[in-house]
């Protein structure tokens, strides 16, 4: 076991893992309406049932998962509210990000750009949640939030991507028993690695509990890894990230006056048209590519991507991400953020290609972090001296079985569960400055997934000037929010 997995395994087997719940009632004013709800928060046990020389020996604990559930009072019985189950990426994200900044009844406050208060930080009644239209449940994945496995059980076997929908899948149905909501509509939103998970879930409750969804909402699509890694070989990424580099160059004003002075719009369809033309017929040809084709091609990178055509070169025309963050503002002494490039940070010094850290994260991260601390503690009363774990490093040591020498994919099986399910639809939401997961990277995977035609209308893509977390930006809020209530609240066309 690695020493990343070791410290989490110790601090989760200190105490032998219970089941416990605990709900509140609360109210909250939506303009002229009033939501009358109940929270509530705990843990379900994941167990399996054991046997030894073919007797039963009950069921074996193996781990806890932790949620947050907000459903609405006062509905009519014959008209079962939708339900809606939220979760975040990472891997290694607990749901703070999606419960705290879009979903919730409570957020974290941010300024018109996206930008939070300074510490100890702010927690505001969320005009824009979703509970007005579903209920909500937050689900903090084993080994974050205050999931835990048991003493004895391996951490490492959870982090994996067919056990991580084998123990989120199992939390679903055993949600939906227990609750008694069956006949609702049941909707998943995951963001970032939550969006791979959200895929996987889709056909996986399928195949393993007959639960067929009524949509999925995918918020910064991470479903084809081959679109977002900068491998030696893969030329995939350069032309797709491209469209965001010269968005975020646009938004630092570092483009020359004739592209500088376009619409943002503009700019990125001239960067898709360039990046899925020339860009990319000049990548296919490698080492063949004539030296003047390759200084014109540089030129071109260089006008979009506000790099200059002499490092271009230096980077045989394939600028990766980190080298964009710290090149495009070198000159500047600044660096820009990964999840969110509208960002600006600073680093010790301006040499190097790789920036220490990500303004956007640093933004957001101690705001979120009191957030759910202070919801917990003051308004759920849920006391525990043990850490939530907003976001714990388990992407370090993930394990990607079944994806053994090729790139994680999980397209087809977005595919097989609209094809079995053709009632099930898909709301993407893509932000123009994100630079984890790109939205052209995601436009190419909807675009390869192998949909037949009949189902085409079954998808529907929102773009939104921010980044991965585009709910911070204010316009993006209140246009997303309104896009998921629409979302949640349509009728089935089949």
């Amino acid at each position: 076991m690695t020493e990343v997995n070791s410290e989490l395994k110790d601090e989760f087997s200190k105490t032998p893992l219970v089941e416990r719940l605990v709900t509140t009632e609360h109210e909250l004013q939506l303009g002229e309406r009033r939501l009358r709800y109940n929270a509530s928060c705990g843990s379900l046990l994941l167990q399996e049932p054991t046997a030894k020389d073919g007797q039963s020996q009950g069921d074996k604990t193996r781990a806890s998962v932790f949620f947050i559930a907000y459903t609405l009072k006062d509905v009519a019985a014959d008209q079962p509210r939708p339900i809606t189950f939220s979760f975040n990426g990472g891997p290694g994200s607990s749901s703070v990000w999606l419960h705290l900044g879009l979903l919730g009844p409570q957020r974290v406050p941010t300024d018109e750009m996206g930008q939070c208060s300074a510490p100890p930080y702010a927690l505001q009644d969320n005009e824009f949640t979703l509970l007005a239209d579903s209920d909500l449940v937050f689900i903090d994945p084993v080994g974050t939030g205050h999931s835990r496995v048991a003493e004895g059980e391996k951490l490492a076997e959870f982090h994996e991507y067919q056990r991580d929908l084998d123990a989120v899948g199992e939390f679903i149905r055993l949600y939906i028993t227990r609750h008694g909501r069956w006949a609702s509509p049941k909707y998943l939103i995951g963001e970032s690695y939550g969006t791979t998970r959200a895929v996987g879930l889709s056909r996986h409750l399928q195949e393993k509990h007959d639960i067929h969804l009524n949509g999925l909402m995918l918020v910064s699509l991470a479903v084809d890894f081959q679109t977002l890694s900068f491998d030696h070989g893969n030329e995939l990424p350069y032309p797709l990230y491209l469209p965001t580099y010269a968005a975020t160059a646009w938004y630092h004003k570092a483009l020359a006056p004739e592209l500088q002075n376009q619409s943002l719009q503009e700019v990125i369809g001239a960067a898709e048209a360039f990046a899925n033309g020339a860009y990319l017929l000049a990548l296919m040809q490698g080492s063949r590519l004539p030296a003047d084709q390759r200084q014109l091609i540089a030129d071109q990178l260089a006008a979009y991507s506000g790099l200059s055509a002499a490092y271009l070169l230096r980077c045989d025309l394939r600028p990766t991400e980190f080298r964009f963050f710290k090149e495009l503002l070198r000159e500047r002494g600044q660096i820009v953020g990964r999840l969110d490039s509208r960002f600006l940070g600073l680093d010790r010094d301006d040499a190097g290609e790789h920036p220490e850290d990500d303004p956007g994260m640093n933004n957001l991260i101690g705001a979120y972090a009191v957030g759910i601390n202070r919801v917990l503690r003051e308004q759920l009363k849920f006391d525990s001296d043990a850490p939530y774990l907003v976001h714990a490093p388990l992407w370090k040591t993930w394990s990607w079985k079944g994806f053994e020498n090729r790139y994680v994919n999980v397209g087809d099986s977005l595919r097989r569960a609209m094809h079995a399910n053709p009632a099930m639809r898909v709301y993407v939401a893509s932000g123009y400055f994100d630079l984890a997961t790109p939205h052209a990277a995601g436009d190419y995977t909807l675009s390869h997934l192998g949909l037949r035609e009949s189902l085409q209308g079954n998808l529907q893509t929102s773009y939104f000037e921010a980044g991965h977390m585009m709910y911070i930006h204010q316009p993006s809020l209140r246009r997303m929010a309104a896009e998921l209530r629409e979302f949640v609240t349509a009728r089935p066309t089949n």
